[in-house]
Order: C-alpha cells, then structure tokens, then sequence
C-alpha cells in the first residue's frame, strides 16, 4: 500500500471510532483516581463519533475537505478536556492535509506533526506524560523516519510501536501515574484510536456495536408530579444590603434561625443575602438593621415547583411562546453545567439562566454548551464548568460563539455556586470575574464516593468498594460508612477560620441517612454553622465546601 485515498481515510476513521466504543470501558479504568467517574475513553469516543456522523453527512470526496469535515464535527461535540485535545488533534491534522488529494508516507508524517503542534497550543500547561506526548513522539518518529519506508501499512505498523513505547513511558514522566500503577488514559485513548484506524486499512474493519444515544442536555424536565411536600422552607428570598461596616457575621448570625439554604457574603460596602424561610419579611427586616436593601428577589418555591407540571405539547408550546417575547437584553447571563434536581434548583435560585446537564460520567460537548449561551439573552454570558474536566469544551464553546463569553474556571459544584453568589450586578465583567474567582479560591470542596478498583495512592490502601473522600485532587480519607468517611474527610477540611459547612446529599443518600449525619455534625462541630442541603447528584455521596 503506497497511500491512502479518501475512501481508505473514511473507513479507517469508522473504524477508530468503533475500535474505541469497543474498548472505552478499558480507557475509563486507567482513571488515576478509583472513582467511577473516570470518563476519558468515554468522552473521546463521543468526540469521534460525532467526528464520524459529520463525515457521513457531507457530500466533500476529496480528501482534504472529509478531514475538515472530521474536524469540525469533533469540536463541535468535543466532551472533556480529552475529547476537547483530540478534536484539536483531528483540526491539525486536517490542516497538515490541505490541499492533499491523497495521503502518502511523507504527508502522513506531516499531518501528525501539524496534529501534535495543535494539541499543545490547546492547551495552556502542557503536561508531559499524557496523550500530548503520546501524540508528540509519535509524530517525531513518523517525520524522522518518513523516509526510511516504502509501504503504508509498514510505515503505520512501526508508529503504532512507537506509540505504544511512548504510552507505557508515561507513567516515568507523571508520578501520578506510576503510584496509580495505570497509563494515561488519554494516551491510551490516542494508541486505540490509531489501531482501529491501522485494522481497517489493513482491510479488517471494526464493525460497529449498535448503542442507543444518549441525551445530555436539556432546557427543562416534564414531569407527571411533583411533591412539595418536603419543602420546609417555601420562599427563596435574594437581596443586597447596602452597609458602611462589615456586618456580614452579625447578618448571618440573625438569619440562621429563619431558614435554610443559608448564604450570607460580602464587605464593608455590600452584603448579598440568598436564604430559604418561611417568612421573607423577617429576612428582610435582618438586613435593614444593617443598612439600605437594594435587588430584592423572593419566589414561592412551590408555585415554581407546580409551574413543571407540563404535558411534552405544554412544555413545547410554552417554550415557543418564550421565543417568540421580544424581550430587553439583560447586562448578564449565567450558563451552568450540573447534574441533580436539588443541584439545579439551587443553581436557578443563584441567578443562572440556563442549564447543561453533565459532569459527572457524561460530559457535556462544545454543542451543549454553545446551545445553552445561544439561549441566554444578556449582553455578557458568565460560563460555569464546575468539573476541571470541562474547562477545555466550555473554552471552545466560548470561542466559537457569537457572544461575549467569559469562562469562570469552577471546579466544582459548591464552586460553581460560591461564584453566583458572589455577582454582583452592579460590578464591570472584569471586576465579578476577579471577586467571583477570589471567593473560589477562598472555598474549600471535597466530595465522597467509593471506589471501583483496588489501588494505593496518597499512603492510603484503597479496596474495591471503599468509600473515599477526595479533596483538592487528593484522597484524604476512607471509611466503613458514608457518614464516617464525610465525619472524616470534614476533620481534614476544617481549621481555626472555618465558620461553616455546606453538604449537598447525593441521589442515593436517603433522608434518614441524612438526619443521622447532621446529628453527627452537631457533636463533632457545636460551634460551626451548617446547612445539609438535597442535590441528587449522582456518583457523589456527598459534595462539601467550607468556608
């Protein structure tokens, strides 16, 4: 085989794409950390496979134009910052094709090179040991010895070695790997991908495995019935007060007993106020104790809780009428990746305008997210990834649009929702940007899980099935119980400047297993202020910040 015409490339990319359906499982399992929501091969394989139903929908025959196509279908459902790096993988490697009507030794060599150079502009901190290097000594070999083959399929066959060499080195260059005991999944992802690629030009194809799609994004759930009953406090009361002091304790000490979801920030200049309660009118009078009020906002929650209840054709209909409102563009928008009831409840009484499911297991893609900046009115659109596993899809998305978009680089849910309450509308983009990011950097998060596999990592020995607390990128605790290893992970979290908690209970933590916690809570920390909210979010037991 001397090169590769357009019907070659095609069918060797359906069968990359299949190859890594087939082995995506095996991908996610070299996650360095044992929680199941390792996602890499996951998200590589969505990327590509929207890569491939690009190319089926294009009519383009020369070779050069189905590698654009490629590339821009990637990107435009580019999951995670691994599928986000392969789509940029996919856009150099088009680029290093242009003008091609067919790909020889030389030019596939060239267009490795160009695919390697792009991942690394990508990215802002390259770090080696992962699928750009992989990427990257692949490419040096291919360019360094183009000229010592003759046949296409010897040429590949010795790159795919040099590739897999540059895999298992990874671990001596990422020490997280090497006490993991895994390789890098992106890389692995890279290595599987060009296999599948390698196998069809081979002429033995990967056949596809038939997999239903599955939806990750959304403007609104329809539901049958919806209970109020467990809504303690029915009323989400919002406002600013204006101060000439700092009363932000004092506040927050007055407000504690009329409710919950309690969130009280601010300065010497302004304290913004978001509280459950059953009697917004006390909130209120609280916070004219300390100054003027200013912004107020309350909402019965239970008519909004009522106002889901939708035929499909009702949620339809309705949502074409809003389209149809010539409405004022507002100063700000918000968009938010999240998963849960609870969690996404609370992030609409913070203000944000759209949500995009994802985050855990199933990330979004740049054409999730660029959807929901689409739907938002507002002159400037304020991002929230809440996953740093997102922050490349969101940047791409942000890139794209055709918006002013500003990427806060939340790492997780409680940041997410620290930043929101820290906007103030009032304040420039580049002001919130600054205060919204210096209250996450104050912020202190951990979640707890369990684990899917056996490893050893931090000093701590890991089993299958453990449950884990991780804070900061760190496995700080295990434990024999949910509630043991939060107690635990709390203990590691906590110094002498924390003044309170937020815990948001997970889809399979149930209410007495909740009501146990706090009990355990208010003996481990009487003098620290609490709140145990519902978020229903998978995988995570538990989500925690400290402040």
């Amino acid at each position: 085989m001397q090169f590769i015409t357009t019907e070659d490339f095609i069918e060797a990319l359906y069968s990359a794409s299949n190859y890594l359906e087939q082995n995506k499982t095996m991908v996610n399992d070299l996650n360095v950390f044992p929680v199941p929501d390792g996602d890499t091969g996951t998200n590589m394989s969505m990327t590509i496979k929207s890569a491939v139903k690009q190319v089926k929908g294009t009519s383009a025959t020369a070779i050069d134009e189905v590698a654009s196509e490629m590339s821009r279908g990637a990107l435009m459902g580019a999951r995670g910052n691994s599928g986000v790096i392969l789509s940029q993988l996919f856009r150099g490697f088009a680029e290093g094709l242009k003008g091609k009507d067919r790909i020889d030794i030389p030019s596939l060599a060239y267009a490795m090179k160009k695919a390697s150079e792009m991942t690394y502009l990508a990215v802002m901190k390259p770090t080696e040991g992962t699928i750009l290097t992989v990427g990257r000594e692949s490419a040096e070999f291919a360019m360094k010895n183009a000229k010592k083959y003759k046949d296409m399929l010897e040429f590949i066959e010795a790159v795919i070695v040099r590739a897999n060499e540059s895999l298992n080195n990874t671990p001596n260059l990422l020490p997280v790997l090497k006490e993991a005991g895994v390789v890098d999944a992106g890389g692995q992802g890279l290595v599987t991908i060009l296999e599948g690629a390698f196998m069809a030009l081979k002429g033995d194809s990967v056949a596809a495995v038939d997999e239903g799609e599955v939806v990750t994004s959304k403007d609104k759930t329809v539901r049958s019935e919806i209970s109020t009953d467990d809504i303690k406090f029915g009323y989400c009361t919002e406002f600013i007060v204006t101060t000439e002091s700092d009363h932000v304790e004092d506040l927050k000490a007055k407000l504690v007993e009329r409710g919950d979801s309690l969130l009280v920030v601010g300065d010497d200049k302004m304290i913004k106020v978001h509280v459950h309660t059953n009697d917004p009118g006390l909130a209120l009078q609280s916070g004219l104790e300390f100054g003027f009020l200013k912004d107020i906002k309350i909402d019965n929650m239970r008519i909004q809780h009522s106002e889901r209840l939708f035929s499909a054709d009702q949620v339809k209909e309705k949502q074409n009428l809003e389209k149809q409102k010539d409405e004022d563009l507002k100063p700000y928008g918000f968009v938010s990746i999240c998963a849960g009831e609870g969690i996404e409840s609370i992030f609409k009484d913070v203000g944000v305008d759209y949500l995009v499911t994802g985050g855990q297991t199933m990330n979004p893609s740049t054409e999730d997210i660029l959807a929901g900046i689409n739907k938002v009115n507002a002159e400037h659109i304020f991002v929230l990834p809440n996953n740093s596993n997102i922050f490349l899809a969101a940047e791409a998305a942000a890139e794209i649009a055709d918006k002013d978009v500003t990427v806060l680089k939340t790492r997780s849910i409680p940041e997410g929702i620290t930043a929101c309450i820290h906007f103030m509308p009032d304040l420039s983009v580049e002001e919130n940007t600054e205060a919204m990011m210096a209250a996450v950097e104050d912020l202190k998060t951990a979640q707890v899980t369990y684990a899917v596999r056996d490893t050893e990592m931090d000093g701590i020995d890991i089993k299958k099935g453990d449950f884990i607390g991780l804070s900061e990128k760190k496995i700080v605790s295990k434990g024999p119980s949910i509630e043991e290893t939060t107690i635990d992970v709390l203990k590691y979290m906590i110094d002498d400047d924390s003044s309170f908690i937020s815990l948001y209970a997970g889809s399979d933590v149930d209410d007495e297993s909740i009501t146990s916690l706090e009990a355990a809570l208010d003996e481990a920390y009487p003098d620290l202020d609490y709140d145990v909210m519902r978020g229903d979010q998978p995988i995570y037991y538990y989500l925690i910040s400290v402040e």
